[in-house]
């Protein structure tokens, strides 16, 4: 103690302000972290913790998934917006044009699309009632009706629906719900196209801060590997975009071949429905086959083999082999990968679930398959 006050004497410091040093006693032993109660109380503090971060990311989960679907959008316009800056254009220019381009392409579609879909809705209630007559006129399904009664209980639904005008308002939920839905909708978009605007811009700046956490040895290698995932998100939605601009050739041509109204507008709702994984076509060949309803049964009938023909021939022939040239992932992992996302977090999982395998087959290549090799 007289050692301490000579020292703090000579630095200037007045022995009368230093306080007396407590003696605390000895150092215990330290916690024994094989003890059954410390590994206990550790699994029980992750697990609380766990459900904690579950619950939260449950409450939250429509504006993850927003953001999902924004930072997607943006990995995959980004060889775009790169492409652009190739061309000596500031990446904030690029941007600016490559989401031009896309609202143009919305804006197009909205004006192309919804005036002959409303008039089509028309038409097709009102010759309802004409196509339920000439399903009676079949032997086979005259006597289905006459011994289960189908048609004439559709007939007195879709009756029912027309005069109290519930066959829009009942689909939402009443004139409530769909006002809610609409806002919604809009809302939502807005919400990924601003949020993927700002992904498009600093997305250099963001990969930079996530690579600077790896160590300094390996972030060059680290940079690298995550450059080529964000390479193959871009590639995938190019892809993607090709296989819905040929499904949409197709119907446009069907629409040509057996003389369906509004082709240039069926080959646009394909354009974007296809873009939708595993459901997609179920969606546009129902739309394709309505609206051949609206001209006959047999167009209906030749419209569905067809379309189910095309279908067939994209899932063997086209995807497989574009998906393998762009992705370099083997046909049947394409096809597994998207089922499995589309089963685990639906629609955003079945469009997210192959660039993801795709990045996964790109770590394992570089990362995992070289260990075991030398092993």
């Amino acid at each position: 103690m007289a050692k301490i006050r000579r020292v703090l004497k000579k630095v200037g410091v007045k022995p009368s302000k230093v306080q007396e040093i407590q003696d605390f006693g000895k150092k215990g032993a330290p916690l024994n972290t094989q003890h059954p109660f410390y590994f206990g109380f550790l699994a029980a503090s992750g697990a609380l913790v766990a459900i904690a971060l579950l619950r939260a990311l449950q409450s939250a989960s429509q504006v993850f998934v927003l953001i999902i679907i924004a930072l997607f959008l943006a990995m995959g316009l980004n060889p775009t917006v790169d492409a652009l800056q190739s061309r000596k254009l500031s990446r904030s220019v690029a941007v600016s044009l490559v989401v031009f381009i896309a609202i143009a392409i919305i804006t197009l579609f909205a004006f192309v699309v919804i005036p002959p879909v409303a008039s089509q809705g028309n038409d097709l209630l009102e010759s309802a009632p004409q196509l339920l007559d000439s399903l009676r006129n079949n032997a086979t399904i005259n006597q289905l009706n006459n011994d289960y009664g189908f048609i004439d209980s559709l007939e007195k639904k879709f009756e029912e629906w027309i005069s109290d005008g519930k066959i829009v308002t009942g689909a939402f939920g009443g004139v409530l719900g769909v006002g809610r839905t609409v806002l919604s909708g809009a809302f939502s978009a807005l919400t990924v196209l601003v949020l993927t605007l700002y992904f498009l811009i600093s997305l250099p700046s963001v990969t930079k801060i996530f690579y600077r956490l790896a160590p300094a040895s390996r972030r060059a290698r680290v940079s690298s590997i995550g450059d080529a995932i964000i390479s193959r998100v871009g590639s995938f939605v190019g892809s993607q975009v090709l296989i819905a601009a040929l499904a949409a050739l197709f119907v446009f041509a069907l629409a040509l071949g057996i003389d369906l109204p509004y082709a240039a507008a069926l080959a646009m709702v394909i354009l974007f429905v296809a873009l939708i994984p595993l459901i997609g076509h179920f969606l546009g060949a129902s739309i394709v086959v309505l609206v051949a309803l609206t001209q006959s049964p047999s167009k209906a009938l030749l419209a569905l083999i067809l379309y189910t023909v095309y279908v067939q021939i994209e899932n063997f022939i086209i995807t497989p082999r574009i998906m393998k040239r762009s992705l370099a992932i083997p046909g049947l992992v394409t096809i597994v990968a998207a089922l499995l996302g589309t089963s685990l977090l639906g629609l955003v999982g079945g469009v997210l679930a192959v660039p993801i395998a795709a990045a996964i087959l790109l770590i394992m290549d570089e990362v995992v398959f070289p260990k075991t090799d030398n092993a």
